[in-house]
């Protein structure tokens, strides 16, 4: 698998990235696992997220945080500085044996998993696509997007985020998972004990990731930030 280590100037940019990788792969490109850490804070909402009702627009307007919405599906989060993003596009296998959405969620969090608990004990899955703490808090949202022939599977990583963010920038999530129990944001969500450096590592190595994509999409990226991540058409419908 190919590594891509590349954080882009915007959030239009990186999100349109993470869509221009799903392109090449159906164009024949190679398996690609991207690592990458936003340089502002910002609300990325699901492709059929409804802003109003799972974002505090008038906070983040107040505080120039910008709600961008990705390609794939769940409900908003919060990124930014000390959140890891990683992204795999990878091919969905012949189709007589292409598992259905749960069995992929399962089956790239079980290789998350394998991979922090190089790092920190009792680490698990939980809910449809959330990864855990021992203690049953959540520090990972994942979700994916699937084409024909290959698939983005993408999410979060909270290791030094500052959390009081989520509760100002985000609503009570309309749809929750049992485990959740109605705990609010800040019960609910916690940062991994563990720094970027060592989570690159060892995602890149579960994923046998060791060979550097160098020839990206740029023009693709650069196209879909312009006249789609960047506007509000795409970004506030609903």
């Amino acid at each position: 698998m190919k590594l891509l280590q590349l954080t882009l100037e915007t959030s239009a940019a990186n999100l349109a990235l993470d869509e221009a990788l799903l392109d090449a792969g159906e164009s024949g490109g190679p398996p690609v696992l991207r690592l990458w850490e936003p340089h502002e804070t910002c609300v990325v909402v699901g492709r059929s997220s409804r802003v109003a009702a799972e974002v505090n627009v008038e906070y983040c307007n107040d505080q120039g945080i910008t709600i961008r919405r990705r390609a794939s599906g769940g409900a908003a989060v919060v990124a930014g500085p000390g959140c890891l993003m990683y992204s795999i596009v990878m091919a969905r296998g012949s189709s007589a044996a292409m598992p259905s959405i749960d069995q992929t969620h399962h089956r790239i969090l079980d290789r998350m998993v394998a991979a922090i608990l190089h790092l920190v004990a009792g680490v698990q899955q939980a809910g449809i696509s959330d990864l855990v703490t021992s203690d049953n808090r959540k520090f990972s949202g994942n979700s994916l997007r699937i084409r024909r022939n290959h698939l983005l599977y993408h999410g979060t990583l909270l290791y030094d985020f500052p959390l009081e963010l989520i509760p100002r920038c985000l609503r009570s999530p309309p749809r929750q998972p049992a485990y959740r129990e109605g705990r609010d944001h800040a019960a609910f969500v916690t940062n991994l004990p563990a720094d970027s450096a060592a989570l690159h590592r060892v995602i890149a190595s579960e994923w046998r990731a060791d060979d550097p994509l160098s020839d990206w999409p740029m023009e693709a990226t650069h196209q879909l930030a312009e006249e789609k991540y960047a506007r509000d058409e795409w970004n506030l419908r609903h």
